[in-house]
């Protein structure tokens, strides 16, 4: 029996052999064999090892492997908002948007099937239902459709860039301005599969931001996003020399994130306003800050009131 995945955003680009080995774990001398003797292919066009991955493919496994454990569910993920079109959750760090070769922890589509939700069979497979991600190290809003009508509807908004996403996230040091716009574009790390950033070849992104409160060696920021680039808040941050706090990855400070107890980038999707896919009216959810960056940004006002008060 085969597995037909989606080909992953961050291997876009790449030769099918590295693509691979990436998603597989294995070798990339063991891809190529796997390429060769057909166990790995894409689905509606010939490839080799030196086929170069694009958008929209879809690969194809036939790989005899163990009997997969069962998906963990993500029992702690809260839902926001839902009616008959569309679901909104509150998702937890730790847990991917869906299922993926080489993922084994929860999915907020496998943890909605789980619980009974009906999810829209409308797109690509494994992705049904899914017009817009969040990585597994953020957490907050994400919207996923359980009608044909708002799958259709909501991938227009987003594409289009209707949707309100507004975050909240707390960069290292005094941001210069209360409100600013980063516009730069960005493309993949030469470095790294998995990093981006600022980049004259990049796709076009702007990020808008706006300071809601100063600790001196942080700084909390609401954020809107005019282009939805992978890592893009990440990127933008960390190229203006203010990544955000706990975000190794992109330069942050560990031992400051070691003091405020923070394991992942601190940044959270904190609001979606969007048209209401069957009625048309305007749709604000909101969300809270999850107890991990709570706990951090307590550890901030307090070393922030102890500094003022000296």
């Amino acid at each position: 029996m085969s597995t037909i995945v989606p080909a992953p955003d961050a291997l876009i680009g790449r030769r099918f052999d590295v693509a691979v080995a990436k998603m597989t774990g294995e070798s990339r001398s063991k891809a190529s064999e796997l390429i060769t003797s057909g166990q790995v292919r894409l689905l509606h066009r010939p490839c080799d090892r030196s086929t170069t991955l694009a958008a929209g493919d879809m690969v194809e496994f036939d790989i005899v492997t163990p009997q997969a454990k069962p998906e963990p569910i993500a029992d702690d993920m809260a839902i926001a908002y839902e009616d008959d079109d569309i679901v909104v959750v509150d998702k937890p760090v730790g847990v991917a948007a869906h299922a993926s070769v080489g993922w084994t922890g929860p999915t907020v589509l496998g943890s909605l099937l789980h619980r009974g939700v009906h999810i829209t069979d409308y797109g690509a497979p494994g992705r049904q239902g899914i017009v817009s991600r969040l990585d597994v190290g953020t957490s907050g809003l994400m919207l996923v459709c359980k009608s044909e009508l708002a799958y259709k509807e909501m991938r227009r908004q987003f594409s289009e860039h209707e949707v309100v996403k507004t975050y909240h996230a707390v960069a290292q040091g005094d941001l210069p301005q209360d409100k600013a716009t980063i516009e730069a574009p960005i493309g993949r790390a030469k470095v790294s599969d998995f990093r981006f950033t600022v980049t004259p070849g990049g796709k076009p992104a702007v990020t808008h931001w706006d300071v809601l409160e100063r600790f001196g060696e942080a700084t909390l920021a609401k954020i809107n996003l005019e282009t939805g680039r992978t890592h893009q808040i990440r990127v933008h941050f960390s190229s203006i020399g203010h990544p955000l706090v706990g975000d190794h990855m992109y330069g942050a400070n560990p031992k400051l994130a070691a003091e405020l107890g923070l394991e992942r980038q601190w940044l959270h999707a904190m609001e979606l306003d969007f048209k209401h896919p069957r009625t048309r009216l305007w749709t604000h959810v909101a969300s809270h800050y999850p107890a991990d960056l709570q706990h951090a940004l307590d550890i901030l006002r307090e070393r922030h009131t102890d500094d003022t008060a000296r």
